[in-house]
């Protein structure tokens, strides 16, 4: 039986300059609720604290490939969301997000979608494999491979 996958949350305010002319979250706002998350994720699952120490941390070095998002229902006014990411993919240089952006107090989304992330070399910028002790890190928030039946 595979582990079972853990997921990582994060509440979030938003607060009237987050919102747009109609009072609703504007929509670049999502992806920086995304990279908070994934930031504290960084922090409390690697021991990451934003200062860049390739030396120290080599898979810090890392680059956003692309962000996928779906909007399912506005977030109107000013309040607290919800992030939540979890591991959909971990490949040999790349590592894909999932995310949802839910209100604090139901599991109705307001955005899903995924992120795409490269680690790079940090001398020569091309994507490099993650380590060994990074997978033992983050396989609790990996999404177990499909089952076959």
């Amino acid at each position: 039986m595979a582990p079972a996958m853990r997921f990582f949350e994060r509440i979030h305010g938003v607060y009237f300059d987050d919102l747009d002319a109609f009072q609703i979250l504007h929509n670049a706002k999502y992806v920086l609720l995304i990279e908070r998350t994934i930031g504290a994720f960084w922090d409390q699952v690697c021991g990451w604290k934003g200062l860049l120490e390739p030396d120290a941390n080599p898979d810090q070095s890392q680059l956003v490939r692309a962000n996928h998002i779906e909007y399912e229902r506005p977030v109107k006014g000013v309040g607290e969301v919800r992030v939540r990411i979890w591991i959909e993919k971990l490949g040999r240089t790349s590592l894909v997000f999932g995310f949802r952006v839910l209100p604090v107090d139901e599991d109705t989304d307001y955005a899903v979608g995924h992120r795409v992330m490269v680690r790079i070399d940090p001398h020569t910028y091309r994507p490099t494999p993650w380590t060994d002790g990074f997978r033992k890190q983050v396989a609790p928030y990996c999404r177990p491979p499909a089952q076959e039946e």
